[in-house]
């Protein structure tokens, strides 16, 4: 028996409905509270209501972060869950009736029937759930890099002011040496009135060794020359947009280190960076070489490029199509598995039965083969007759 959970989402009550495919109420609508003891108590009436042969399906709409709570709560209890859509649960309503009625109430009783009248629904996965957190943390990414350009440029034109003739001297503005010259001495006059042997100290530390005495010297005299102008409030500027970037450049950091642990989680298994990336993909359970290939085709991204050179981008791409396509993968398809093993166990039927004995399921012979489920045939010796 397929049994049904339709929940009504909202900021600090969710209405439910619980049905089961014989069109049996086996809860009416109830309220549970947005909090852990109001989570436990749905999955309290939820047990109740079914048996451990049944199948569980709880569908709740697509609310944004008022759901996020709940949906993952389920998702940990291994509870199969589907997220709707709002528009698609709309329709539906106004399929079932003439009538304007729209209330909570209703809400739950209409999502528990979509979901025992739609065969089409995806169930939302693990691999779905982090999806979310891997796009938010790409999209956080995005706009941290967004806001260190603006401040590079603010720096360009902070030294164009300051001390115009120092970019024609590095090939860059933006590397460390750069930036720790100029957040010491944050203008032409002070790197003047600087002493060499500081000035030397300085940019070979912030280089590791690269730039040394003539570098130093160059950029003094440069400096003695300049049209750069003497601006107290230019220079302050410099210094704390040079603080901003690197305090952005460290957050960039921290934020790259969380998606890669989120890959490692939503993969469950670590993949070789330096083979090809339709070489590594199989390496996850659940994917083969076939499968491998058309992620790759849906997601455009070349198989022939290494692992290890992806970026943030192109992994958020396989992520999606993994999720798009329903394709179950490590702890999901394990769960998959067990569940459906558990069912038929419970059930008692043929293929039940042989589970349970450790034998093949297919129709194999097996009375006098399948040594690899039996293990060693155990020769027993003839016994003598008693006279």
């Amino acid at each position: 028996m397929v049994v049904s959970v339709g929940i009504d989402v909202s900021k600090d009550k969710h209405d439910c409905f619980i049905v089961s495919s014989e069109g049996e109420v086996l809860a009416d609508a109830f309220i549970i509270p947005n909090t852990m003891d109001g989570f436990h108590y749905l999955l309290q009436r939820i047990r109740h209501c079914t048996a451990p042969q049944d199948k569980i399906k709880v569908g709740l709409e697509a609310t944004g972060h008022y759901s996020y709570n709940l949906l993952g709560f389920l998702l940990d209890n291994g509870l199969t869950t589907y997220v709707l859509n709002p528009l698609r649960t709309n329709l539906y309503r106004k399929s079932l009736s003439l009538r304007k009625t729209k209330t909570d109430r209703v809400d739950a009783r209409t999502i528990a029937s979509m979901l025992l009248s739609d065969a089409g629904l995806k169930p939302y996965t693990d691999t779905a759930y982090h999806n979310e957190e891997l796009k938010s943390l790409t999209r956080y990414r995005f706009d941290k890099v967004k806001e260190r350009a603006k401040l590079k440029s603010s720096i360009a034109r902070l030294v164009c002011i300051l001390f115009p003739e120092l970019e024609k001297l590095v090939p860059s503005l933006h590397i460390a040496s750069v930036y720790a010259l100029l957040e010491e001495f944050p203008g032409a006059k002070q790197v003047a009135n600087t002493h060499l042997t500081r000035l030397k100290a300085l940019l070979e530390t912030a280089s590791n060794g690269h730039y040394k005495r003539d570098m130093a010297l160059e950029i003094r005299n440069a400096a003695k020359n300049s049209i750069g102008s003497q601006m107290p409030a230019k220079s302050l500027e410099l210094q704390h947009t040079i603080r901003l970037i690197r305090e952005l450049d460290r957050e960039i950091d921290e934020i790259e280190e969380q998606i890669q642990s989120i890959m490692a989680r939503l993969f469950g298994t670590e993949i070789p960076n330096e083979k090809r990336i339709e070489a590594s993909l199989p390496y996850i359970y659940g994917i083969g070489h076939s499968t491998s290939k058309r992620i790759l085709e849906q997601a455009g991204i070349n198989p022939d490029i290494r692992t290890g050179q992806l970026t943030d981008e192109q992994l958020t791409k396989i992520v999606q199509v993994i999720t798009t396509d329903g394709i179950l993968i490590e702890g999901d398809l394990r769960r998959e598995k067990q569940s459906i093993l558990k069912r038929l166990t419970s059930i008692n039927c043929y293929r039940g039965q042989r589970h349970r004995r450790g034998l093949p399921v297919r129709g194999q012979r097996t009375r006098t083969n399948a040594r690899t489920r039996k293990g060693k045939k155990k020769t027993v010796g003839a016994q003598a007759k008693k006279k």
